[in-house]
């Protein structure tokens, strides 16, 4: 067996972290190189992000008002190979049982792209799995407006969070870093932009992709 593949078999049988899977639904190329090639740098979104983190990474557990609550819950499922921590899950009441309700913490406000929803619907699913019980909704709790916006995960969000684990699989799987393709209203926002230089390595692609196009219909008896 090759280094190669069992680097491979290596990230096959790692769960996806469930933080990666927000970073796909911004950026594919973003999530590889942090989760593939282990690049990272921070800027001020990142470090305030992280501040907001640090009371939920310390695990914990409360009773008030018939709900429990654990902070930095440990989540998986094996169905979906994904693995990550949760920075809270309300244990609510209901006849047959407590039914979970994840909260995640996020800087800002709520985002017109749907990255911090897949990763709360993620958490969800993960839930199911590890509870047995359905857990149709949970919340995201942003800094900048200091309220919660409640998600629900019905079949579209669930079916984008089942197809954004499948992208980032086949990217592990192949240990493939998709190509750059420059946005500027997420690009200039991204704290990896100078390491993805994506003007210029979208520029690379498009002349690698003319030069292979020139080749085919340049070559004698071939036929597209």
């Amino acid at each position: 067996m090759t280094a190669a593949h069992s680097f491979s078999d290596e990230r096959d049988a790692a769960p996806i972290p469930l933080s990666a899977l927000q970073h796909a639904v911004y950026c594919l190329r973003q999530a590889a190189l942090i989760h593939l090639e282990r690049m990272w740098a921070e800027n001020r979104f990142t470090a305030e992000g992280h501040v907001m983190h640090i009371a939920s990474a310390i695990p914990g557990e409360r009773q008030g008002r018939g709900v429990r609550r654990v902070t930095a819950l440990p989540l998986a499922c094996r169905r979906l190979n994904i693995a990550g921590v949760a920075d809270l899950v309300e244990f609510q009441p209901s006849d047959d049982g407590e039914v979970p309700f994840p909260v995640e913490y996020k800087r800002g406000k709520a985002k017109l792209h749907r990255a911090d929803e897949v990763q709360l619907c993620a958490q969800g699913l993960c839930l199911e799995e590890m509870t047995g019980h359905p857990v149709p909704e949970g919340a995201l709790y942003y800094d900048k407006t200091k309220r919660r916006v409640i998600v629900p995960f019905d079949t579209e969000l669930r079916r984008l969070t089942e197809k954004t684990v499948a992208a980032l699989q086949d990217v592990f799987t192949s240990l493939q870093t998709p190509p750059a393709i420059y946005k500027a209203s997420r690009c200039q926002a991204c704290s990896l932009i100078d390491l993805c230089r994506p003007k210029a390595t979208a520029k690379l692609a498009r002349k690698w992709r003319d030069r292979m196009l020139i080749s085919l219909l340049e070559a004698p008896g071939e036929s597209l």
